[in-house]
Order: structure tokens, then sequence, then C-alpha cells
């Protein structure tokens, strides 16, 4: 294991700091998968202020695709989205069988590296029936290329006043060419405060760290452009019960680092 990044190695690319009062347009796309629901019914709320993203889910919000994913909310952000023509079966991350098309989508690519660096500094401010993440998934310009990166992933019923778990690995979905590597690794602190998450994808691995420590190491690599998720999902309980709103996920910034020749 190494214990830190070697940033010399590469220069940024990406720099999403949330600087400014909304999302850069050239940056994030603020929709979750809208080829099988819409773009109105999966818009992400949010809000930026001091230098700062919050992801909410409110207590009005509807679920993003009620036909496909049942009673879950999300607020999310990506940076790219594709998809067939109406009524087709082509789109990005297919999570289910028997997906449908349901608004077609122009192709947009905002940020889609093929290898590099991306990291996040977050705090998991989520309750116990939410989940908060920064994954990637390939643009599928080919159907085999859908694997997953997921650089974190935090539930709020795992954080404790001083270790949560945190997911972190590669999901094949229907990429033949990976196998499913996912680790569950105890984190020291309060993931409800700020932290470091990021992954070092290159030729042949996959290198994961927490707060600059390298925790999880994978020997595969999504070998095809992927793209950024950044987002807030909630499962509502269904009486409904023991909810406080909004759910809220805060993020200093995500950034982007290619590789130097």
């Amino acid at each position: 294991m190494t214990d830190s990044i070697d940033y010399s190695r590469y220069e940024i690319e990406f720099d999403a700091d949330f600087s400014g009062s909304d999302l850069d347009p050239a940056q994030w796309l603020p929709y979750y998968l809208p080829q099988w629901s819409s773009r109105e019914r999966s818009r992400a709320r949010y809000e930026i202020g001091e230098g700062r993203l919050t992801l909410r889910v409110d207590a009005d919000q509807s679920p993003w695709s009620e036909e496909y994913d049942g009673s879950v909310r999300v607020s999310n952000l990506q940076t790219a989205v594709r998809s067939g023509p109406l009524g087709s079966a082509s789109g990005q991350h297919p999570f289910r069988e028997g997906l449908v098309v349901r608004e077609a989508q122009p192709d947009v690519r905002l940020y889609t590296p093929r290898y590099g660096i991306v990291e996040v500094r977050a705090a998991a401010t989520v309750g116990e029936h939410s989940m908060a993440a920064l994954w990637m998934i390939g643009v599928e310009d080919r159907p085999e290329q859908s694997a997953e990166i997921c650089v974190f992933e935090i539930f709020g019923r795992e954080i404790g006043e001083h270790e949560a778990l945190v997911g972190m690995g590669v999901h094949p979905f229907n990429d033949p060419s990976i196998r499913d590597d996912f680790a569950r690794v105890a984190m020291p602190g309060d993931a409800r405060q700020f932290h470091d998450y990021a992954v070092e994808w290159a030729p042949g691995s996959t290198v994961f760290f927490i707060d600059g420590r390298e925790v999880h190491r994978s020997d595969q690599s999504p070998d095809y452009p992927m793209q950024l998720m950044l987002d807030l999902f909630h499962f509502p309980p269904e009486s409904g019960e023991g909810v406080e709103y909004p759910q809220a996920f805060t993020v200093e910034w995500v950034r982007g680092y290619r590789r130097l020749a």
C-alpha cells in the first residue's frame, strides 16, 4: 500500500469548487438518469453558498422513477448523459431488467475521463434512511462499457459517532471483463464531518483513498470513458415516520486529474 497519492504525476482538469451562486452548467447536469424517467421528475434539489454544495431530499419530493425504482428519492448531479430513442432499451446504467427509455436524451459529455484521479471533500450528513455517494459509470457507447467505480458510498445507518463504514470498489454490471470487487472499509472519525475520498484509476488498477491514506486496491480497471455521479439517495420507510427533512449531503469540492505524459 501507498501512504498517499503522488500528485506530481498529474494535472488538474476538472475543478468544481461551488464558489459561484449556482451550478456551473459546463460541469454538471442536475438530473438522475433522466432517460429512465424524465428531467423534470429526476431533477436535483440543492443549495449553493459559502463555497459549498448541499444536495437535499425534501419531504414533498417525489420518487425519481416510481415505475422502475419504487419510492426511492434522489438528488443527483452527473457529468454526461445519453440514450437511445424513446421506447428503446439503450441508456446509461441499466440498473434492472426491463428498462425502457421514457424520455430520450441528447448526447452530452461535460466531463468523461479515461483514467486519472477523481476526488471529493464531503460530509455525509445523512439520516439512517439515506445514502451519500460519488461514483463513476461508463458513458456506454457500447452496452458492455457499463462498469461502475464507486469512489465512496456511506449509508446513514452505518455512521457512528467515532466510526463509519465506507463502501468502495468496482462493479461489473454488463461489462464481462470486470468482476465484482467491493469493500466496506471502517473509517475512524465522524463521517458527518468533512473527509476526502479519492480513487486513482490507472490501466490495470483502481486504488482508493480516505483522507489521503490508501484503504483499498483492486487489480481491475475499466478501459473506457466514464462520467461522474454525485448523489444523495433517500429510501423512505413505509410508515413515513421518524424521518427528518430535508435529508442533506454537503460537498466542498470535486476534482479530476489527468496523468501527465
